[in-house]
């Protein structure tokens, strides 16, 4: 069956709340204050589908908000490349996820040991050669501070990737990459609007779609999957997320906004643990 496969990039997943297919921003537009999630199609919770998050416009939203330090968030340590293929595929979104933050931080020294990381990460799951081009561009435009084409480059490696895995009949690792990435930018995202929590920027987290989408996908996935440790610790807790987040026109409060931080803290911490 060909899917209607709209690539996820884990890279800044939870910072995507824009409305599905949303085109960019055009060059001095000024971003929206208010992105409207509920505008998802209804095909972005099916089996089927995969949700396009786009980066850039809740990047402007946050940026206008309150000038978030991205270099505050980075996680800096290089993850040990674990033994199991679903946790090495959760890795993979996370690490990429990292690499939209190192962009967001203009920091080039990072963002090159992102690429060299993806690389490492690629080749453990079997489709290096899909990304071995993009980690080398990565590396380039990261020397060169070409932050756009660093950005290019980070989508293009999840893409390859995925299609990579598709090939294989992968796919299901391919949404662990994708969930990966979900969960290492809502971290990222709380605790920037943690920082300096305002209704707006915390009703960036009102993302209800992605977390059914979620949920949704971890309980359809095969009973080996679901047995890993770390799979089931985050098909466990994801749920924990919902009641926090409200309603379409409720506010999330500060304490929510915590609660939230430290669940997603506490996974992506299972993902990829701090070197002790």
């Amino acid at each position: 069956m060909k899917h209607r496969d709209f690539l996820l990039p884990a890279t800044m997943a939870a910072l995507t709340l824009l409305a599905f297919g949303a085109p960019p921003l055009a060059m001095g537009q000024e971003p929206r204050q208010h992105i409207d999630v509920g505008k998802l199609p209804q095909q972005a919770t099916l089996v089927e589908d995969v949700i396009v998050p786009v980066p850039s416009e809740v990047f402007g939203v946050l940026d206008k908000l309150g000038s978030p330090n991205w270099h505050d968030v980075l996680r800096t340590d290089r993850p040990a490349i674990p033994s199991a293929r679903a946790e090495t595929a959760l890795l993979l979104g996370t690490v990429i996820a990292e690499g939209f933050i190192a962009v967001e931080a203009q920091d080039p020294e990072q963002v090159k040991k992102i690429g060299r990381t993806v690389l490492d990460l690629s080749a453990a799951m079997g489709v290096r050669k899909a990304v071995v081009a993009r980690s080398s561009a990565i590396i380039e435009f990261a020397d060169k501070k070409d932050w756009p084409r660093v950005r290019q480059e980070l989508d293009g490696a999840l893409t390859d990737v995925k299609q990579a895995m598709a090939e294989l009949h992968d796919e299901e690792l391919a949404q662990l990459v994708s969930l990966g990435g979900w969960l290492r930018g809502t971290e990222a995202l709380a605790q920037v609007v943690n920082r300096n929590y305002t209704k707006d920027s915390a009703g960036l987290l009102h993302q209800p779609a992605l977390l059914d989408y979620f949920d949704h996908r971890l309980s359809h996935m095969s009973p080996r999957l679901r047995s890993d440790e770390v799979v089931a610790r985050i098909e466990k807790r994801l749920p924990e997320i919902r009641p926090l987040i409200g309603e379409a026109d409720s506010e999330i409060s500060q304490q929510s906004v915590d609660q939230i931080r430290d669940i997603v803290h506490d996974l992506v911490s299972a993902i990829s643990p701090t070197p002790s």
